[in-house]
């Protein structure tokens, strides 16, 4: 296997216990050459596998020549950098993608997905929650709970105030990963470990889990859920939702397709093919009974929206008069029952 996964050299912070609480990876690196990370980490007695290693100043310099010698340009100036931090300094080395194991690993995994080096679902985050300790986050950085109070009762003596911007086990991506060509109107709604496309909007109200994000250019105002990816060219409205796979989607995986709109307070519960529209609030989940109208605004057939999941040009929207959903497409509601059926 000559390709090595992932490593990256960071600084972060631990708790007084000497247990870290996040991570912070300026230049990670995906897909590199193994035998050339086994050269950068001979002198740690490295020979493979997946690995924390913390450094002191010393190392930090070894590592700066030994990247130099490579020629890893960046990876040298990052180690330069660092060798003068007063904080914790560590190299984590993830010669495969295998589920995580510790915080300095799970924080590697969400800025590979920030720095948009894997996609959502391009890398194996089973068992992150166990690994990501709750963090209170605050304008003094990240800092662990049980000391949250000496340290605000600190600030207070110093006449200062200890701000907390929020507890929880990620932090927002903008204090860690700024991607090229995003706009994001608060930052605090977007979680490291989003993939935020070139060309993506989120507005106040958007929202974006980690594992989860836009291809390309999109405009969101709504939720994207954990595990959803929304192709280029596709907008979430206003209040709009999209179920997760940790918050009832289970194990399928929802995905927006390319030119698709999920209009004001509207919500999908299945994989939405491209240049399909859901009419503002309409929410619609895969046991959701759909008639399908033809050409001639005639019920052909009705069906559970989980037998449209990932198909092409649907409009879905509620009749005003009996409350029924509908599914209008561009193929003839006919030819798309008779393909829905064929195998039955």
């Amino acid at each position: 296997m000559s390709e090595f996964f992932s490593y990256a050299l960071g600084t972060g912070t631990k708790n007084k216990k000497q247990q870290w609480l996040e991570v912070f990876y300026p230049a990670p690196l995906h897909n590199a050459n193994k035998s050339e990370v086994l050269a950068l980490c001979q002198s740690f007695n490295y020979t493979g596998g997946n690995q924390v290693i913390e450094l002191n100043s010393a190392q930090c310099a070894q590592l700066m020549s030994s990247a130099l010698n490579l020629g890893l340009t960046e990876l040298a100036n990052t180690a330069k950098a660092m060798q003068s931090s007063n904080q914790a300094i560590v190299l984590t080395l993830l010669e495969q993608d295998a589920p995580v194991t510790s915080t300095p690993e799970a924080y590697l995994k969400l800025h590979l997905l920030s720095h948009r080096l894997v996609k959502p679902h391009g890398t194996d985050l089973s068992g992150i929650f166990a690994v990501l300790p709750n963090v209170a986050w605050t304008n003094e950085g990240a800092i662990d709970i049980e000391e949250l109070a000496e340290r605000q009762l600190s600030a207070r003596l110093r006449g200062e105030s200890l701000q907390v911007t929020s507890v929880d086990k990620f932090p927002k991506m903008a204090d860690y990963v700024v991607p090229s060509g995003v706009r994001i109107a608060a930052t605090s709604r977007v979680r490291l470990g989003a993939y935020i496309g070139e060309g993506t909007t989120v507005m106040h109200e958007g929202f974006c889990n980690f594992n989860a994000g836009t291809a390309g250019t999109s405009m969101i105002e709504g939720r994207v859920s954990a595990g959803v990816f929304v192709g280029k060219g596709s907008d979430l409205g206003g209040g709009c939702s999209t179920m997760g796979t940790l918050s009832g989607g289970g194990n399928i995986i929802i995905a927006i397709g390319e030119e698709s709109l999920i209009g004001a307070n509207a919500g999908v519960g299945i994989p939405l093919g491209d240049r399909c529209t859901v009419e503002s609030g309409l929410y619609i989940t895969a046991g959701t009974k759909v008639a399908l109208i033809d050409d001639s605004k005639q019920t052909v057939a009705l069906v559970k929206a989980r037998d449209l999941a990932g198909k092409h040009d649907l409009l879905f929207r509620r009749n005003s008069q009996s409350g029924a959903v509908e599914c209008l497409t561009n193929k003839s509601a006919v030819a798309l029952n008779e393909e829905l059926h064929a195998h039955n």
